[in-house]
């Protein structure tokens, strides 16, 4: 009986394994880009379309999209409901004044687009510092306007789901059922004051919005911020002019109501102001010094923060 030693098995004959031919290298050093350069435009489509992706929850945890399909799904109910509505009874109920004009309408909606507002312009644009994606952003072809240009559409579009589409979609459906603007001329210039109603309060609102959230990187101290400051404005001005008797423009100070009320100006229907306190053109100069005042706040923020690259 003879002792031998076992030996260490060797390779196949066969050829390499198979895990071994798992990973190749074909060739080293860089290859030159050959696709389309789209430069600043395309680097801008691609930053709006991401961030609106962000703001919907689109490739997030199922968490991340609870918050605006209940917000959009609460901004359209009314709507459909009084749609509904005008569908069963047509014209005879609309000299009941049940349903609402299109300005009007905000006043059902208004929490849910402050809602929205507080929770979008947060989301795309505080994380962004904390997590160092700004620095990435500002590499090229971004600079910083262009950054915070697309930033701005994407919170506006988002804000125009709620603002834009209920009213948007009444029109159709109103017109459809006969109680709608009466021809095709009035019906245009119903559809631009519309158009201009939604701009005007969803800009006021992401103005706003992202000027708070360009105080700091955590998009819940933001959320917080905004939820509480749009509802004390209101509550503080109401004080200050209905109970202090003080002078009615210190209405102006009201974030949330001074979009609403100009939308009724524009459509040429009585507000929540009456017009010899505030003259529509002390809420015009309103309206865009709260806009003025909050972009050039965004960009003093932004013009002195240090980014890493």
């Amino acid at each position: 009986m003879s002792n031998t030693t076992p030996s260490p098995s060797a390779p196949s004959s066969n050829g390499p394994s198979e895990s071994s031919t798992s990973a190749q290298i074909f060739d080293q050093g860089y290859r030159r880009y050959t696709g389309p350069r789209t430069g600043v435009i395309g680097a801008e489509k691609s930053l709006i379309t991401f961030s609106a992706k962000t703001a919907l929850g689109m490739g997030r945890a199922a968490r991340f999209k609870i918050v605006p399909v209940l917000i959009i799904i609460s901004a359209f109910v009314p709507a459909v409901v009084f749609i509904g509505v005008a569908a069963l009874f047509g014209e005879e109920i609309e000299g009941f004044g049940f349903l609402p004009t299109y300005a009007g309408y905000y006043g059902y909606v208004i929490a849910a687009i402050y809602l929205f507002a507080g929770f979008v312009a947060p989301e795309l644009l505080s994380p962004d510092r904390r997590t160092g994606m700004l620095g990435m952003y500002l590499a090229a072809p971004l600079n910083r306007p262009t950054y915070l240009l697309g930033k701005a559409i994407a919170v506006v579009a988002m804000i125009l789901i709620v603002t834009l589409g209920p009213t948007l979609l009444m029109l159709i459906a109103y017109s459809l059922e006969d109680i709608g603007p009466s021809g095709f001329w009035d019906w245009i210039a119903t559809l631009g004051r519309v158009i201009l109603s939604s701009l005007v309060f969803g800009s006021m609102f992401a103005a706003v919005g992202l000027a708070i959230s360009a105080t700091t990187d955590r998009s819940m101290i933001a959320t917080a911020t905004i939820l509480a400051i749009f509802p004390a404005s209101a509550i503080v001005t109401d004080l200050l002019v209905d109970v202090a008797d003080l002078t009615p423009h210190l209405r102006l100070a009201n974030l949330p109501n001074l979009p609403r009320d100009l939308v009724f100006r524009i459509h040429g229907e009585r507000g929540l102001w009456a017009t010899r306190d505030n003259p529509t053109w002390t809420l015009w100069a309103a309206w865009f010094g709260w806009m003025s005042i909050s972009v050039s706040f965004i960009w003093f923020k932004y013009r002195r923060l240090l980014v890493r690259r």
